[in-house]
């Protein structure tokens, strides 16, 4: 122990006259102005007595500092670049009228804290904690190992005096193990920090920190080595990259970020759970009361692990797989096509007598009318003819199939005109705030701000999840390989015309590709917009994510019905402003209808009258109208045909179907009122599936029932379609991140990779419902192959 002369001798002097080289005048005056308030200062908080001691690690001190006397603890410590060190304080006699302050000077850092320590909550809450352990920040060492001092200083304001207990101690496991975990205890008032140096030839680590308790809520912090080191919950966010937590964490680090080739894993526990979901417990009654926080000890661990780039090629070569299977088909057909032109041909030679072709084709063009379809519709005897023909018990495709093919075929290229303009104002604005999502989480480091999955997100430059942007090329590549196959069967089908094929002109359903055309141009978006939400998935851009599914789901329904009804399909004005309808209430649900029941009440009431206009418009094949007589017409009808007579409906399949609609619809309208989902835009999209379904599976039986078969084709396609969509299914209800709930509630669901180290469930999800759409779209494409030689007139409308 060694006594040192008080400060006050040193003071004394400075006290007095002002030296001589001070100037008179002013420079006088602030001279004696800045010694007044020296001496001020001295009389009211001055320390008599400094005493410096020799201490040793791993040893309790228990003294007592007061206002009079400071004490330095002086170490020798040999610094290692594997070990830290760590300084443990706690305070016996917690009724002190002012702190202990604490300061750790190093060669080239300092710490200090004092005891109690405040740290501070939402509206101003004070929390205390009486015992407060940190770790020093290591200094960089050229060496190996390397001798140094530091020194705790130890002082306070307080005339009483305040006991304590100081412990330092060395942390022989500072340094973190690749692929070992390691476990420990935090606190607010305690946190952690540890080390990490990348291997040799590893340029990806994931660092986890898992806990068997939610709550106390905690941070992960990833930082630079560098002094000082921010770990409380008042400044863990001003550096690097940081997230909360309850039960998992997880964050990716890359080598090229940090140039000393090592960084800091820092965990925090908050003083309050709110940012993790928790409650709020503590209210102060007045501005300045201390809260106790009771016990907020964490158990924690965490596992530093190598991760691997290895996808790209895999999800390129699964893609390109199904361009060698079409060219594969389009080359056996062509031989197949061969052989039977060359068969054809030495019929036609053998045989006479035959009909022309080019007579068929010529009376049939000079029956059709060359006016624009708007003429057609309102002339006056046609309206009637219309009536007549669309009320028959028994339709065929003949008469709805009597507009003009010329006209009809510009009608469905505005489904594609319109989406690919809707694509393109919709897309760049998307990838412009994406983009500027992603910057704001790199500049920040707040993890908080996107949703991934953090146990499998592989960063690739600024992208932090990769792997999910990736997985989404298959709705790209897929979606232009059916747009080409499309566009191959359009071309075939104008060769035909162009050649007066009767079966091209009389036959089979009428070929219009304008919504196959939209609904590959959909299928495109739908991965370039999916990309673009894994940018950042969250509460604010989930729409980017089901806009074009809706639109999907709603343009398949569309082309159902246009194969049987050409004449009477919905323009493309009409259908994308009722999907945009669809959009905007999905936008209103997410925002407003969580436990909102006068929400879900007006969605309940809108939904249902929607599904019985919608109902009434396709069973009289749109012959009514929506007008102030419709109540009228509804109770006469009910009268003639319920109570006066009882009579049965006139169209039976239809009524089938729309019947089965309604109660499926209902059903849904009465579990989202009962149930109030969460996830809105998920029970919107089905809703649109649901149906989409439901007149899928009416189609194919009415298609049986009518005496018609499937082909082999497309019967592979339904088939194969059908186990491809139970498996994509399987993998889309793992969740395993939601934005319905907190961050750090939200990595709960977090999963490890499943596929090469690189892909996760949400990524096979996307591999797999690419292909069931794409097999979806060949379905709807192909089912009605097998009439391109039946006549129109014999090709029943259901």
């Amino acid at each position: 122990m060694v006594l040192r002369s008080s400060w006050k001798s040193r003071h004394k002097n400075s006290c007095g006259p002002a030296p001589r080289w001070i100037r008179p005048g002013l420079a006088a005056l602030l001279w004696l102005c800045v010694t007044r308030l020296a001496c001020g200062i001295e009389a009211v908080g001055e320390i008599k007595n400094i005493v410096q001691k020799d201490a040793e690690f791993d040893v309790n001190y228990n003294d007592t500092v007061t206002s009079e006397n400071q004490t330095i603890y002086a170490f020798n410590h040999t610094i290692s670049r594997n070990k830290g060190v760590r300084v443990s304080v706690d305070l016996l006699s917690n009724k002190s009228e002012s702190p202990i302050l604490f300061v750790v000077r190093q060669k080239q850092a300092v710490l200090s804290f004092q005891v109690p320590l405040i740290l501070r909550g939402l509206y101003q809450r004070k929390y205390p904690y009486y015992d407060v352990g940190r770790t020093l920040c290591q200094p960089p060492t050229r060496a190996a190992s390397e001798t140094q001092y530091f020194f705790v200083d130890v002082s306070t304001l307080s005339s009483q005096g305040a006991n304590y207990q100081l412990r330092v101690s060395r942390v022989e496991s500072f340094t973190l193990q690749t692929n070992k975990k390691f476990s420990f205890t935090a606190s607010p008032s305690q946190p952690q920090y540890f080390k990490y140096v990348f291997q040799d030839g590893v340029d990806t680590v994931i660092v986890k920190v898992n806990s068997d308790m939610a709550f106390p809520c905690s941070v992960m912090s990833i930082q630079d080595i560098q002094c000082p080191v921010y770990d409380l919950d008042n400044n863990v966010a001003f550096i690097g990259m940081y997230q909360t937590m309850t039960k998992k964490g997880a964050i990716t680090v890359q080598r090229k970020d940090f140039p000393s080739n090592s960084f800091y894993v820092v965990v925090v526990v908050k003083t309050e759970d709110e940012a993790c979901g928790g409650p709020l417990r503590f209210y102060p009654l007045t501005p300045d009361e201390l809260i106790d926080a009771g016990n907020r000890s964490k158990a924690l661990d965490v596992m530093v692990s190598t991760a691997y780039v290895m996808g790209m090629l895999f999800c390129l070569g699964i893609f390109f797989s199904f361009y060698l299977l079409t060219l594969l088909c389009v080359c056996l057909e062509r031989s197949s096509f061969a052989l039977f032109i060359c068969y054809l041909c030495k019929s036609i030679s053998s045989c006479g007598g035959q009909r022309s072709l080019e007579s068929v084709a010529r009376s049939r063009q000079e029956s059709l009318s060359s006016i624009e379809e708007d003429d057609y519709d309102t002339l006056d005897d046609i309206h009637s003819d219309k009536n007549i023909v669309r009320t028959k018990k028994f339709l065929y495709v003949a008469d709805l199939a009597r507009k003009d093919k010329r006209v009809l075929s510009k009608k469905y290229q505005i489904y594609f005109w319109n989406i690919a303009t809707i694509a393109v104002f919709y897309a760049l604005p998307v990838v412009q705030l994406v983009i500027t999502y992603q910057t704001v989480v790199n500049v920040t480091g707040n993890q908080d701000i996107c949703y991934y999955n953090f146990l499998c997100a592989h960063p690739l430059g600024a992208l932090s999840a990769f792997n999910n942007i990736l997985s989404n090329l298959g709705y790209v590549m897929l979606g232009l390989l059916f747009l080409l196959i499309v566009l191959k069967r359009d071309l075939a089908q104008n060769r035909a015309l162009e050649r007066h094929d009767v079966n091209a002109l009389e036959c089979g359903i009428p070929k219009h590709f304008g919504l196959f055309y939209a609904m590959g141009t959909a299928l495109m978006m739908e991965g370039l917009l999916s990309a673009c939400y894994h940018v950042c998935p969250n509460y604010t851009n989930f729409q980017f994510d089901t806009s074009f599914m809706y639109m999907i789901a709603g343009l398949c329904m569309l082309k159902l019905y246009q194969k049987r009804h050409p004449d009477i399909n919905a323009s493309a004005y009409t259908a994308y402003a009722c999907l945009a309808a669809v959009i905007f209430f999905s936008v209103l649900g997410v925002v407003f209808g969580r436990d909102n029941t006068a929400f879900w009440i007006v969605f309940s009431v809108i939904h249902i009258l929607a599904t019985l206009l919608l109902s009434t418009q396709l069973y009289y094949m749109g012959r009514w109208r929506l007008n102030a007589g419709i109540l009228r017409r509804i109770v006469y009808v009910i009268y003639t045909d319920c109570i006066r007579q009882c009579s049965g409906p006139m169209y039976i399949d239809r009524m089938v179907l729309l019947v089965m609609g309604n109660i499926v619809n209902w059903s849904l309208a009465a579990y989202g009122l009962i149930q109030k989902p969460n996830d809105f835009a998920s029970y919107l999209l089905a809703i649109a599936i649901c149906n989409l379904l439901l007149y899928f599976a009416f189609y194919i039986i009415m298609k049986l029932r009518s005496g018609e078969r499937i082909k082999c084709l497309a019967l592979v396609c339904i088939l194969f379609t059908a186990v491809v969509w139970g498996f994509a299914l399987y993998f889309f209800f793992q969740g395993l991140s939601t934005w319905q709930k907190t961050p750090a509630e939200s990595r709960e669901h977090n999963r490890e990779c499943i596929l090469l180290s690189f892909f996760d469930d949400h990524d096979i999800w996307h591999f797999l419902s690419s292909i069931a759409m794409f097999g979806s779209f060949l379905v709807l494409l192909t089912m009605d192959d097998d009439l391109d030689t039946v006549q129109r007139d014999k090709i029943y409308v259901f």
